[in-house]
């Protein structure tokens, strides 16, 4: 059964072609990134024009990479939220179109979730599990019993883990997105040199990071205005960037354990943007021979937005008789 997915969530239009919920046969991204870049972060209405300009041609790629033809695609997909509301509405409205156009069912997809899908489509995961989506947006906590029955266990209360990375990369004028700066100056940096920490929360499995962030700012002020200079060295940048990656890392891991400490799983499934980071990786790997457990993260490319993990879990739960309607409207939480 080829799914038709569909993805324009945030700055990304993607669409790919998925065979029974597992085998990739096309998977196109188009970003807006360049755009964005000089204005620090993703300009809305940036973001949904260029979608809107490039949508057909992105699924005519996906379709034509996937060796298909048009009359193969059994069920059309979405990301219907969260997400930025005027991409969304232009990625559901050519799903619905398309779904009309072909006659065949449209689902809608939650984008969080489907980040969580992108490790099957490595292979090699079992249910049940905790998920953990880490990205620019998101933060949440998930415990999978099955892919139609999922339940939020934890989720950020201010700034998302990825929204940080680019606040701080930005304190430390570094660019954006802030994630890749970050990991890549830190690996020349001392982790240790500086005692960051995440502030507490009232349910232990939320998240907050807009103290450490808070902290970072106030730590190269203080820094700055006793070398009398607007500016910090190079070294310094490094030892920040190196211990404020490793307590925002070192916060999600202990998070992530207690969560499955609680629900009596072994299998950890890591998915969003911010689980490219390749510190990130080698740290839960480690943790996870420490305490026994498995964790599984999905290829690179699947780690940022895409349609293929929108199209795989769609799969799955259209065989749970899972069916949207044309009535589908975009949600932002």
């Amino acid at each position: 059964m080829y799914v038709l997915g569909i993805e324009t969530s945030c700055d990304e239009t993607s669409a790919g072609i998925v065979k029974d919920g597992a085998e990739v046969m096309s998977n196109i991204v188009s970003s807006s990134l360049q755009f964005h870049q000089k204005y620090g972060g993703v300009v809305p209405e940036i973001a949904s024009r260029m979608q809107l300009e490039t949508i057909t041609q992105v699924a005519d790629s996906a379709i034509t990479s996937a060796g298909i033809r048009r009359n193969d695609i059994a069920l059309v997909s979405v990301t219907c939220g969260p997400g930025l509301l005027g991409s969304l509405l232009v990625g559901i409205s050519f799903a619905k179109s398309v779904s009309l156009g072909l006659n065949v069912p449209l689902l809608g997809i939650d984008h969080l979730t489907s980040h969580i899908y992108a490790s099957f489509l490595d292979g090699g995961v079992r249910l049940p599990f905790v998920g953990l989506v880490v990205s620019g947006g998101h933060t949440s906590l998930y415990y999978v019993k099955d892919f139609d029955a999922i339940t939020c266990l934890g989720a950020t209360r201010d700034d998302a883990c990825g929204e940080a990375f680019d606040k701080v990369a930005k304190i430390l004028r570094l660019g954006y997105p802030g994630g890749p700066f970050i990991e890549k100056i830190a690996k020349k940096g001392n982790p240790y040199k500086i005692r960051f920490t995440c502030s507490k929360t009232e349910n232990p499995l939320d998240f907050s990071f807009s103290g450490i962030k808070t902290a970072v700012l106030y730590y190269v002020q203080k820094s700055a205005k006793v070398h009398s200079s607007s500016a910090i060295s190079s070294r310094l940048k490094n030892d920040i960037a190196a211990s404020f990656q490793e307590a925002a890392i070192d916060t999600l891991i202990r998070k992530s354990f207690r969560a499955c400490q609680m629900k009596k799983v072994n299998r950890l499934v890591i998915g969003g943007g911010v689980a490219a980071n390749n510190r990130l990786r080698e740290k839960f790997y480690k943790a996870a021979r420490e305490r026994h457990c498995n964790v599984y993260f999905p290829s690179k490319e699947f780690c940022m937005d895409n349609a293929a993990m929108v199209a795989g879990l769609a799969y799955r739960l259209f065989k749970k008789g899972r069916v949207s309607g044309l009535d589908l409207n975009a949600h932002l939480d």
